[in-house]
């Protein structure tokens, strides 16, 4: 799917604004309703130029997550629920940016509350996916890349080949590498089962991230492109993870193919 949005402006997350307030949500990891400790919304805030990589479209980059948390009371049989909110905000150190969109809301280990999903780049050793939790504690995280201006595009989190755990998915380097890396979130452990190489899903200086993740009536399949930006591309398990080319790309096919008319 195409998501693109002036810089900084206060938007649902929906519309995949780069550091735009995101609305409670889920990441295609399921919903499950609000338990104490919970992540309703999140934002990245301090933009800063200290990381001039510019792979988005500028050389802005942002110094803080901000995390809005609802923690909630017991509930008794008489007396409802009592919400109390706050606000976290994560500092990276000077050497770190948050290189993304949005932060994404994704309950990751499927308890009913709400972890944020968002890639971190180091100035020494480039991106990596990190998550943290509603305490504001990184609590997963991927390998950096190892080199300053490598970076990942996600694609998104489900459980993607029924097996009852979350599985997130982003493309490594995808204007070098062009790879499709699959990791699968157990015991607070981000471990990687899939490397499918020659896809992509983003072009240097866009601030979008091309495709997604889809259901159309049986298990859910990653939409992404081919290396050359030919064709759409379905990923999918199927006793292994299989390719499938679906039709040649355009803006509109892409549409189409991520509504399931495709």
């Amino acid at each position: 799917m195409f998501f693109k949005a002036p810089r900084l402006p206060d938007r649902l997350w929906q519309h995949r604004a780069r550091g735009a307030l995101m609305a409670l949500s889920v990441w295609l990891a399921g919903v499950e309703p609000l338990a104490a400790d919970t992540i309703t919304s999140a934002r990245f805030t301090e933009p800063t130029a200290r990381y001039a990589h510019g792979v988005l479209g500028d050389d802005i980059e942002y110094g803080a997550l901000e995390l809005k948390v609802s923690n909630t009371s017991t509930k008794t049989l008489f007396i409802q629920p009592v919400y109390k909110r706050s606000v976290l905000t994560i500092k990276l150190p000077l050497d770190r940016v948050f290189e993304d969109i949005a932060p994404r809301i994704v309950d990751v280990d499927l308890d009913g509350r709400f972890e944020v999903i968002v890639v971190e780049s180091s100035a020494h050793t480039g991106a990596q996916l990190a998550i943290y939790n509603a305490r504001g504690e990184k609590i997963a995280a991927t390998p950096h890349i190892g080199t300053r201006f490598r970076w990942l595009a996600p694609i998104g989190a489900a459980d993607l080949d029924g097996d009852g755990l979350v599985e997130i998915a982003y493309i490594d380097r995808p204007h070098l590498a062009k790879t499709l890396r699959i990791w699968r979130f157990q015991n607070s452990t981000l471990t990687e089962i899939a490397t499918l190489p020659g896809l992509t899903n983003h072009r240097i200086g866009e601030d979008f991230i091309t495709g997604g993740i889809r259901k159309c009536g049986g298990s859910r399949e990653i939409i992404v492109v081919n290396a050359d930006w030919s064709s759409i591309v379905s990923v999918n398990y199927d006793d292994g993870w299989k390719k499938r080319e679906l039709l040649p790309f355009t803006s509109s096919a892409m549409k189409w193919a991520l509504a399931c008319s495709k």
